[in-house]
Order: structure tokens, then sequence, then C-alpha cells
């Protein structure tokens, strides 16, 4: 790794165009605390800036993803404590939702060991979720009482069928990497071992890409899954053009003249070069 940046909770490690945001509590299994949460917001926040980071991979330092909130911590810790819990739960959602679902760069969740409760929700808000065969999801929730909260209840029905959704939230059962691909939670399951390999096979190809074009492509995805079509027409026209005006690298310009007058790119069977 050629940086590395170390918060209280938070490791960041970049691996040339990519970096690693790791929630970096192993001795909790990445259990998320008021001071993660806090951690979470600025490594995103600095990722985000950093024009060096192309694809932002979040995981978790130790064999765990992450074990959902830290109870004595987020809950226990606050109850007494009205603007203490305000703030962790803002700061929660803002990381964990709003500022992954929106993130302008490509996100991959590299999911190992345990996936629990909330922590459900950045994988879900990032655009790819690679994770071990031998993974361990579960909405453990309902076993002591409570439902799936922070937003949790209705990520999961973002990504999951309604009958897959309902089970694994009324029932807390576990669920395997394995089952969570054939599932379609993450967008594929590979062992334990080839886990980074896989990730950074993803990661390389994504970085290879335009950035404008992957930012304009990913907002416009998970925009018109709300509109009608009359109205997805009207706004990806408006995001085409929009790109086109946008994209400092010149990308379609680029793209075009390679195929129509150099003869030199094919589209459908790999990208032009950038440089």
């Amino acid at each position: 790794m050629s940086d590395t940046i170390n918060l209280e909770t938070v490791k960041i490690e970049r691996d040339g165009g990519v970096t690693f945001i790791i929630l970096n509590r192993p001795e909790k299994r990445n259990a998320m605390s008021p001071q993660l949460h806090l951690d979470m917001c600025d490594a995103l926040d600095w990722a985000e800036e950093d024009d060096q980071t192309k694809v932002v991979v979040i995981t978790g330092a130790g064999g765990n993803f992450c074990a959902g909130q830290d109870l004595k911590l987020y809950f226990r810790g606050t109850e007494d404590d009205p603007k203490a819990r305000t703030r962790a739960r803002r700061a929660a959602h803002e990381w964990r939702w709003n500022k992954l679902s929106a993130f302008p760069k490509a996100t991959i969740a590299m999911v190992h060991g345990y996936c629990f409760g909330g922590g459900f929700t950045p994988v879900i808000a990032c655009d790819f979720a690679i994770a071990a065969d031998d993974a361990t999801f579960g909405l453990s929730e309902v076993n002591w009482g409570i439902i799936p909260g922070g937003l949790v209840a209705w990520a999961v029905t973002e990504v999951l069928g309604y009958r897959d959704a309902i089970y694994y939230s009324v029932t807390g059962d576990r669920f395997s990497g394995k089952e969570a691909s054939t599932m379609r939670f993450v967008n594929k399951s590979v062992p334990a071992a080839q886990l980074r390999e896989a990730t950074m096979e993803l990661a390389r190809k994504l970085e290879a890409k335009t950035p404008a074009a992957v930012r304009y492509t990913k907002e416009a995805l998970r925009s018109v899954r709300g509109m009608s079509k009359d109205q997805a027409l009207d706004y990806l026209n408006c995001k085409s053009d929009a790109l086109k005006g946008m994209d400092p690298e010149k990308g379609r310009e680029k793209a075009m003249k390679m195929f129509l007058d150099d003869k030199v790119f094919k589209p459908g069977l790999g990208e032009f070069k950038r440089a």
C-alpha cells in the first residue's frame, strides 16, 4: 500500500487508484460505535475529495465485515445523552446511506466473516458487493425484540425479493455468502482466500473507466428506478447531455474518433485507452 491513514476507529489504505476504507474495531468484530460513524463520515469525505482515488472499497479489519451496532456504546452509552444519541444516529445514517448511495466514485463492499444488522446498509448502499463464500449474514434484531432499524428494513427490500427479505428479517436466520450471491444480495461470492483478488479485479476494471461516465451512469440507474417511463426518458436525455458537457476527459469524443476515424476501437469488445 502506498498510503495509510489511521483514524480512531477507521483505517484508510490506498493501492493506486483504489482506496480501502476499513472499519477498524476488530476486537468488537467491527461493531459500529458512535465514534466509528463519525470517522466513516470523515473517511468518505476524504476519499471523495482525493484526486488519486477512483474506486472505494468498504471492508472490515480482522476477518469480519461488521457485527452491526455496538449495543453498549451506541445504545446504552447514549441513552442518558439525547444530544449524543442524535449525533450518532445522524452520522450513522449519513455515511451508511446518504454518502455511500450518492458517492460520485465507484464503491465496492468486500464482505468477509460476520455481517449483521446495521452492517447490511453499507453493503446495499455500495454499487457492488463481493462476499466470501463463508461470510455470515444475519438480521438478528427480531431475536431481541426489535425491528431492523436505521433504514435496514427498507434497504433490504431494495436488493432482496420480498419473500427473502421478510423471511430473514422475521426469522433471524443466517445465510452464507454463497446464498447471498444466489439471492443477488451481493454480485458474487468467492472462496475467502480469493476475496481480495476478486475485489481488486473488479476495482481495476472500474478504475480504467472514464470517471465522469461511471458517476453519471451510477446516478442515472439509481434515479430512474423510481420514475415512470416518460420521466425516465426525459431525465436520461438530460443526463446524457450533461455528461457530454461535464466530462473533462471528453471520453465520448475520443471514443467516437477511435471507432469511426481510426478504426482501432470496438465498444462491445473493450474500452478505449484514456491516456
